[in-house]
């Protein structure tokens, strides 16, 4: 069914207030329909607030992504970094630049996925802004609550402590690899093409690795492990150590393209995190079925190193997702 584009700017905003009713969250006392929201944080609790991109071009392809999983990750992604400092989310804003043509089919169906990924992290719209741009451009801000004295950091790591990764590695990277490929409908029930297209922000393992203080510090592999790892390392004053032998890496693939995958593949958002070695008998080994896995440790000498074939360490190369590289 072919879906006109909207008229104007009043028509775009009451659509998207239409796919979030009004919410039921006490802390927002106002949402959409002032110059500004009003959100209330509670006694004891610290705000977390985060903001993120999300670009046609840049991540995300109109003729290849469906439009409901570009509603869900936009949301997701930037959930992902209020996991990674074990809050929770709360609300968001959301600030949406869309060419005349995408504001019929392609709107509903990105509305719809964004409710359905605000209704699993069950955190509500507060509002936003609109305007008209020749490519969709989406930015989202979030507000989450943490406990005060539970936040977790990048710059807790101490030499000694362990180091872990929760899910698998380069799944997401696959599953962008397979997407360019595919020619017609897209598939998302393949699991990688899932990872990529519906990533799953770590917000209950970052939460009770918050309220047990079991991590030292935190954050989530949005951009690769070998981007995020150094900035860990340059927030703590450390520097780490990879095992390759240990990195849960995807099955059915070849050890090394796997190994790659792992080491350098974005979008991922799985938490990465250290943790004190006298501590290490209280993380369990799956969490609520997501795996967990030891892949190093911290060292005290700065820079992030890996292990070699031939047993020796050397250098990690720098090889994830960096806008600005050339």
């Amino acid at each position: 069914m072919n879906m006109k584009p909207l008229r104007d700017e009043d028509v775009l905003v009451k659509e998207i207030a239409r796919h979030f009713l009004p919410s039921r969250e006490r802390r927002l006392r106002l949402g959409i329909g002032d110059d500004a929201a009003l959100w209330e944080p509670r006694p004891g609790f610290a705000s977390i607030l985060t903001s993120d991109w999300f670009l046609e071009g840049s991540h995300f392809l109109r003729e290849k992504h469906l439009p409901d999983s570009v509603g869900w990750k936009c949301l997701a992604r930037a959930a992902s970094d209020i996991a990674a400092m074990g809050g929770t989310p709360r609300c968001f804003l959301l600030n949406l630049a869309l060419p005349a043509a995408a504001t019929g089919k392609w709107l509903k169906s990105f509305l719809g996925g964004l409710r359905r990924a605000a209704k699993s992290l069950d955190c509500v719209l507060a509002g936003g802004d609109t305007t008209r741009s020749k490519r969709i451009l989406i930015n989202v801000t979030v507000v989450g609550a943490v406990r005060e004295g539970q936040e977790v950091l990048r710059s807790g790591a101490r030499p000694g402590d362990l180091l872990y990764v929760s899910g698998t590695l380069g799944e997401a990277e696959l599953g962008l690899q397979l997407l360019r490929k595919q020619r017609g409908k897209v598939n998302p029930r393949n699991a990688a093409m899932r990872k990529h297209l519906y990533p799953e922000p770590r917000v209950a393992l970052g939460r009770w690795l918050a309220e047990r203080k079991l991590a030292t510090a935190m954050m989530d592999v949005s951009d690769g492990l070998s981007n995020d790892l150094p900035r860990m390392c340059a927030a703590s004053g450390v520097g780490a150590l990879i095992d390759p032998g240990k990195l849960p890496v995807l099955p059915g693939v070849a050890a090394d393209s796997a190994r790659q995958l792992a080491l350098h593949g974005g979008d991922d958002y799985e938490l990465l995190f250290s943790i004190s070695p006298r501590r290490m008998s209280m993380l369990p080994a799956n969490f609520r079925r997501l795996r967990i896995t030891q892949i190093g440790e911290i060292m005290a000498e700065g820079g992030t190193r890996i292990i070699g074939s031939d047993g020796k360490s050397k250098p990690l190369r720098t090889a994830g997702w960096d806008p600005f590289r050339q």
